[in-house]
């Protein structure tokens, strides 16, 4: 993974504007935001949670927006081809090679403890938008040897909210852990509940 990169969310004179605009997008479509980036956690591992829908990533980008974040995300290779992967990488997007068995964890700890700035890394836990029994744990051990919190983010499309929930500094003990954190997202509903398994 290589270093965070310059993103739109950081870009003067737009950055302010569409922060506007996706607040205003997101009133009109019914979503209320919730909650704000604690001063101790302007680095830190956002979980993203459900996710089911192709639609979570231009909702994740506007709430982004919404709470003055900047974040940045892992995608597969395919969305990064030309002629979209300039902007992908603008919007936040950092292509993984999932075919590659490089260590995504150490890079990732790495170029968050490296950050000159506030940087957000979001990790969706299923790792796809498939159902899938369990939860990856890469999340976890990047904000583990990071030495970063890690923030509940969330999006329920039941009750239209977003936002950022507790902030978790994880312990070591990754089973209870896990517990606490899967324990937050169970009332939670993705656009496609159907693919989400939280209590496993």
């Amino acid at each position: 993974m290589p270093a965070l990169h310059r993103t739109i969310f950081t870009t003067p004179v737009l950055s302010p504007a569409l922060r506007g605009l996706s607040r205003a997008v997101l009133r009109l479509l019914g979503w209320r935001i919730e909650g704000a980036l604690p001063d101790n956690a302007t680095r830190s591992v956002l979980i993203a949670a459900p996710h089911t829908s192709n639609w979570d990533l231009p909702y994740t980008l506007m709430v982004a927006f919404a709470l003055r974040l900047n974040i940045y995300w892992m995608g597969k290779q395919g969305i990064f081809r030309a002629p979209f992967g300039g902007l992908m990488r603008w919007l936040g997007g950092i292509a993984v090679n999932r075919s590659q068995s490089t260590n995504l964890v150490a890079a990732s700890a790495q170029a968050l403890r490296e950050s000159p700035g506030p940087a957000q890394l979001v990790v969706p836990p299923e790792g796809t938008r498939s159902k899938v029994r369990y939860w990856k744990t890469g999340f976890y051990y990047i904000a583990l040897e990071a030495g970063v919190p890690i923030i509940l983010a969330y999006m329920d499309y039941e009750q239209r909210r977003s936002g950022l929930g507790p902030v978790f500094v994880p312990t070591g003990d990754i089973e209870r852990d896990m517990l606490a954190i899967k324990a937050f997202y169970a009332p939670f509903k993705g656009k496609n509940p159907g693919q989400f398994e939280a209590s496993e």
